[in-house]
């Protein structure tokens, strides 16, 4: 992850337009939006890259989640019909998610979610004048790819910039984590995380290090995860 070392404002034209000519692909994270032929900032922050996938984004400091097309998140149940799930997602207006959106599901064999059931999905439709609208399976191949109602396990919260960072293959606190235990994760970017281990006591101790080390220093995330694993149950 690379910082551009410079800081932008809602509605500012970012200079990598001119990049989005030359490559193949370019990736738009929280913070930007395509507009015509320019790509502009939404929010005020730090622009940031991942070089390996040209992937850009806006690290800034916003509270109330904005969904955006085809990120994953984690939401909960609060209503159901005949058709449709409504799941708060943690955005101004609860989020869409169809009976037939899982892995086999049809008219006949659909899921069974009760209200307060939590589910890990994908944002199919972002749009500020109509509600988000998610799905738990990959339309093109009919497969769950990891989405789906989560069992068992905690749901912790932290800032949408924390979601991000937890996504980097180099966090030191999952891939720490991950390699003494068998963790089950899924991260979304709501500002939400989904914490899974057949010992309780191991899923509360690494829910409290994500949330924990948000703010530390690489050292101090060191000690840290350092702490944690003496007293993981292993």
């Amino acid at each position: 992850m690379e910082a551009s070392g410079k800081i932008v404002l809602p509605g500012d034209v970012l200079p990598l337009a001119a990049d989005a000519k030359k490559t193949a692909v370019v990736r738009l994270g929280p913070g930007l939006l395509q507009t015509d032929d320019a790509i502009r900032a939404t929010q005020t922050g730090l622009l940031l890259a991942n070089p390996s996938n040209n992937t850009w984004w806006v690290n800034g400091s916003t509270k109330r989640y904005v969904p955006a097309l085809g990120e994953p998140v984690i939401g909960v149940v609060v209503s159901r019909t005949a058709e449709h799930y409504r799941v708060d997602i943690g955005s101004a207006n609860t989020a869409l998610l169809p009976v037939l959106a899982f892995e086999g599901a049809t008219k006949r064999n659909r899921p069974n979610l009760l209200v307060g059931a939590p589910v890990y999905a994908r944002v199919t439709l972002a749009n500020r004048d109509m509600e988000p609208e998610i799905e738990c399976v990959n339309s093109s191949s009919g497969k769950a790819d990891g989405f789906g109602e989560l069992t068992g396990g905690l749901i912790a919260h932290c800032s949408l910039q924390q979601c991000q960072r937890l996504l980097d293959p180099d966090n030191i606190v999952l891939n720490t984590i991950g390699a003494k235990i068998p963790l089950d994760v899924a991260i979304g970017l709501n500002g939400r995380v989904w914490v899974n281990n057949e010992k309780h006591k191991n899923v509360i101790l690494v829910a409290n290090a994500i949330t924990s080390s948000e703010f530390l220093s690489h050292e101090q995330c060191q000690a840290l995860v350092q702490s944690l694993i003496a007293k993981l149950e292993l």
